[in-house]
Parts: structure tokens; C-alpha cells; sequence
């Protein structure tokens, strides 16, 4: 009887899979890759003088 139980619950499990693949879904996808981490670097220190001459912009 258990094995019974298994073998419809298997079939159920493989007819949901077939209908569920016909819209493109998948349930065993390939796990997402992490994300990458880009370091910046720090802008150098620049004299007072040359700060107060020069246009700002976010470069360094």
C-alpha cells in the first residue's frame, strides 16, 4: 500500500513538472552567482590652495 502511495505521489510530482516546464519554470535552478565587490580607491589629499582654485567634480 505505501508503495502505492509513492508511485502516484511520484507521477503527480513528474505531471506538475511537465506542466510547469511548458511555461518555463524550474525548480532546480542554478543558484544565483555572488555578487561582486569593487573597491575604489581613496582621492590623495590636495593643498587648500589648489581646492579653492580648481573646479568641482567627483573625480579624484
Amino acid at each position: 500500500m505505501q508503495a502505492l502511495i509513492e508511485l502516484l505521489a511520484g507521477f503527480i510530482a513528474l505531471l506538475a513538472t511537465a506542466a510547469l516546464a511548458q511555461f518555463g519554470v524550474d525548480l532546480n535552478s542554478a543558484p544565483r552567482p555572488d555578487r561582486e565587490i569593487h573597491r575604489v580607491s581613496e582621492c590623495p589629499d590636495v593643498p587648500a590652495q589648489a581646492r579653492l582654485t580648481t573646479q568641482p567634480t567627483n573625480d579624484c
